[in-house]
């Protein structure tokens, strides 16, 4: 009878409860699609990180994680490898040698991070390869052929067959230097990325540092399922306590931090809504009930207690909620949808966006975890609205209300 009553009183001025159902819906809309753009960014920020530099986790020696030294290899590194290749969690992986050295040309010179690596295998890892915009990516059968980024490429005025000098310490720490010849050039959305790494075939880099070419400085390891990253890490680094295992959470600490704004950024924007929210639907409720002053006062008159009274001021403001929280779901779900496969191009702004390594394209996205947590808080605010108008409703006085124009 209850539910059937305030159902009824919802209805009976049309105008303000559609304001209020379209104001709910349109700013749940609102909230979520806010939610989506920001959840597509850190995730393609994340995906990015790990495509491009840090794989899900890395295996090396810990002195050389703290020194940086070419001495410190992986020892027995072919145990690694089949432990590797024989664990169901690990999807694919690979190796390299790793070494810091200058980058120069006729016009400049730059410290840069160099990677020997594995060109086949390092295709199925990494992403870098499809970040190509100019060149190859290491064609077999060219020696020291170098893949360098494009902001490497502009601050040394150079570009496809270009000759560059790199200079750095072989094994025994005596000073070598080679000439290599630009073969790629590539541009991922961390401009930081692309000026401080260059790529050089494996092979190349362990004669010019007198290693042998099995050497390993580095595994580069991506898991099957994201949800066992952490369960893997500690798993392999039990196996092999000489090296050091760590997670990209751990490589890189702004991914992990990114990956924590995902969450914080859902309670902080949901909650300054529903504070917005609270307030519009107070008013709204608070002038139903002065509106309906003699009907109060008739329902408690004729035997109605109080309690019925405040439940049923609270039901109609839930009622109103439960129609215009679902609307902006839908509408937002179907916004998410229509643009989630095109994405929001922010090209305009992509110099300043590459800088903090942030994609120009973002693919607005949102899991269903963000959709329960928003329809919990429409419920909750709901609620809170309904208390101030339902105690303002059975403070009143009978004979006083029956009274009232």
């Amino acid at each position: 009878m209850l539910v059937k009553l305030a159902w009824r009183n919802i209805w009976r001025n049309k105008l303000r409860s559609l304001v209020v159902v379209i104001s709910i819906g349109l700013g749940i809309w609102a909230l979520l699609f806010l939610l989506s753009f920001n959840q597509g960014m850190i995730q393609n920020y994340i995906e990015d990180g790990i495509n491009t530099q840090t794989s899900h986790l890395q295996v090396h020696n810990p002195k050389f994680i703290a020194d940086k030294e070419l001495k410190y290899f992986i020892e027995n590194p072919e145990n690694v490898s089949n432990a590797l290749a024989s664990d169901p969690a690990i999807d694919k992986f690979s190796s390299r040698i790793l070494s810091t050295g200058m980058v120069a040309s006729s016009k400049n010179g730059l410290g840069v991070n160099i990677m020997g690596i594995d060109v086949e295998v390092e295709k199925k890892i990494s992403n870098l390869s499809e970040r190509l915009i100019d060149g190859s990516y290491l064609p077999e059968g060219k020696k020291n052929a170098i893949l360098i980024g494009a902001k490497t490429a502009e601050k040394l005025g150079v570009k496809i067959k270009s000759k560059v000098v790199l200079t750095f310490q072989d094994v025994n720490q005596e000073i070598t230097s080679a000439a290599f010849r630009v073969f790629g050039i590539y541009e991922t959305n961390n401009a930081k990325f692309d000026e401080t790494n260059v790529f050089v075939r494996k092979k190349d880099l362990a004669r010019l540092t007198n290693l042998p070419e099995s050497t390993v400085h580095e595994f580069a390891v991506l898991v099957n399922d994201l949800s066992i990253i952490e369960e893997t890490t500690q798993a392999l680094q039990e196996k092999f306590p000489a090296q050091l295992v760590e997670s990209y959470t751990t490589l890189s600490p702004d991914l992990a931090l990114f990956e924590s704004q995902s969450k914080l950024s859902l309670i902080i924007m949901t909650t300054i809504f529903m504070l917005a929210l609270i307030f519009g639907i107070i008013n709204t409720m608070l002038m139903a009930v002065l509106e309906r002053m003699k009907e109060l006062g008739m329902l408690m008159a004729i035997g109605m207690n109080k309690t019925k009274v405040f439940f049923m001021i609270v039901l109609e403001t839930i009622m109103l909620a439960m129609i215009g929280g679902p609307i902006g779901m839908i509408l937002a779900w179907l916004t998410i949808v229509m643009v989630g496969d095109k994405g929001f191009d922010l090209s305009a702004w992509g110099d300043g966006m590459k800088e903090f390594g942030i994609a120009t394209i973002i693919y607005p996205t949102l899991s269903f975890s963000s959709y329960l947590v928003v329809g919990f808080a429409i419920m909750l605010t709901a609620v809170i609205a309904s208390i101030y108008p339902a105690r303002k409703a059975v403070k009143l006085k009978p004979v006083q209300a029956l009274r009232t124009i």
